[in-house]
């Protein structure tokens, strides 16, 4: 059985499914256009399975094994030739991912499962550059993708049904929970997300309570593990702002940025990976 998965994108989401694809087993080829990411997308994968040695979650033994079988891929042809499964996680861009999956289809085998991570774009409109839009499913991975259980599989209309299948038993093999959704906009969880974490943005701006409070009160009053705010902190606000700006137009008003939001991300208080949104971050 072929055991090599090809991740492209080496950022947050794609150095978290490089992660747990590693620990499954699975010998990983991670693409990024830039030698630089995919260095930091490496180091990212080995800090994360040090934080699992260190909270006495793995072995030291275990985590060396996965990172050795973590390789840096410097050719999105080489990366995807030979490979199993390739999950696409490059940024939020219709077009880009347009363009990445004609380019997977001529170099991956033809067996080759291909899903894409977007977490709100249309998974139909990336699987029209490929020649058998019918092969690419979404794979929906969250972050932080070692921890986080839940992978939604979002069927567009054309999708084959043995390869939702394959994607579910990937994700099974991968240690999540997979749901099946249909391929509308925001899917389940982005849209239900996305309109929490907007409706949290508007409540500072108006004064109702402190980010810190508010978070509070979905962690305590409602059992989430993480606010809507903090979370907002960490997966970018950029790409929160980009996100509700393309539900906005696929579903209307409810998803309308906050102008609290723009300013953060005009002001380039992006999150976590800036050092400020809503919170400071060290």
């Amino acid at each position: 059985m072929n055991e090599t998965l090809a991740v492209l994108g080496a950022g947050t989401m794609g150095a978290g499914i490089a992660h747990v694809a590693a620990l499954a087993g699975f010998e990983v080829k991670l693409f990024d256009v830039s030698e630089a990411a995919r260095a930091a997308g490496v180091a990212r994968i080995a800090a994360g399975l040090d934080g699992g040695v260190a909270r006495k979650k793995l072995t030291a033994e275990v985590a060396a094994a996965a990172l050795a079988r973590v390789a840096p891929a410097d050719d999105l042809a080489g990366a995807v030739a030979g490979a199993a499964a390739v999950i696409e996680a490059v940024f939020e861009d219709l077009a880009l991912k347009q363009k990445l999956f004609a380019a997977i289809e001529e170099a991956a085998p033809a067996d080759a499962l291909l899903a894409t991570n977007t977490s709100s774009l249309s998974v139909g409109a990336i699987a029209g550059a490929a020649r058998r839009p019918e092969r690419v499913v979404g794979m929906h991975f969250f972050n932080p993708v070692h921890l986080m259980k839940l992978v939604e599989i979002v069927r567009h209309p054309t999708t084959d049904e043995a390869v939702v299948a394959r994607a579910r038993a990937l994700a099974e093999r991968l240690g999540k929970e997979p749901i099946v959704v249909r391929d509308a906009p925001g899917f389940a969880s982005s849209r239900l997300g996305v309109l929490v974490g907007l409706e949290a943005i508007r409540m500072v701006e108006q004064g109702v309570a402190s980010a810190e409070d508010i978070d509070k009160a979905m962690k305590l009053g409602y059992g989430h593990p993480m606010g809507p705010l903090e979370l907002g902190d960490l997966v970018g606000l950029d790409v929160r702002l980009a996100i509700a700006e393309y539900l906005e137009r696929e579903l209307g008003p409810a998803f309308r940025p906050p102008e609290l939001l723009r300013r953060k991300v005009a002001e380039g208080k992006l999150g976590k990976k800036t050092g400020e949104g809503f919170y400071v971050w060290k």
